[in-house]
């Protein structure tokens, strides 16, 4: 059995594009606005039948996934974490369109604010790259990274046209020094 670490290099081949961690199932449960007004029972219903998406899709079950964030939802359906896992699982199995909308929906949710909020905007981000739109992304990311998301911090950095002429400008530099040429020559 792989240790958590192990787990977390494993994620960081396979899903190059994530953020990187060693807590992946724990992250996506996230504390909710939401949480804190309604009985807990029904909190920990919808937790668990998270977990149990979470599960589903981790294991490549995305049908059993949706139908477990769907269920979730029907208990709480202003829980903006259900909607952030219901658009990853969407968007495993190619419906773009559909994790948008749910992204979307969990911005609105969390008021674009907590762990949710911070969550849904590196989804967004992540989806409005792999699209082409790098202004809408920055945005997004922009967004994760003042939530305080280390990964969207990276990103932005990464969609910074000036950032990206220094980070090339440093490469050229050391792959120089690495050969032996002199760039001052």
């Amino acid at each position: 059995m792989p240790s958590v670490r192990d787990e977390a290099v494993l994620n960081a081949i396979f899903n190059p594009l994530l953020p990187v961690s060693t807590k992946q199932t724990e992250d996506v449960i996230v504390q909710d606005k939401s949480d804190s007004y309604k009985e807990n029972e029904e909190v920990t219903k919808v937790k668990q039948l998270e977990l149990e998406g979470v599960h589903a899709a981790e294991k490549g079950d995305l049908d059993a996934a949706l139908d477990a964030f769907n269920r979730a939802l029907q208990v709480m359906p202003e829980r903006a974490s259900c909607y952030n896992n219901r658009a990853q699982a969407f968007r495993l199995k190619g419906d773009i369109k559909g994790a948008l909308e749910d992204l979307d929906k969990a911005i609105l949710l969390s008021e674009g604010e907590g762990k949710a909020g911070r969550q849904a905007y590196v989804q967004r981000g992540l989806i409005r790259r792999l699209q082409g739109q790098n202004e809408s992304a920055l945005d997004d990311f922009q967004k994760a990274a003042d939530l305080g998301s280390e990964f969207a911090k990276g990103q932005v950095v990464q969609l910074n046209p000036y950032a990206a002429m220094c980070n090339q400008m440093l490469t050229d530099v050391f792959q120089q020094l690495k050969t032996g040429h002199n760039p001052d020559e």
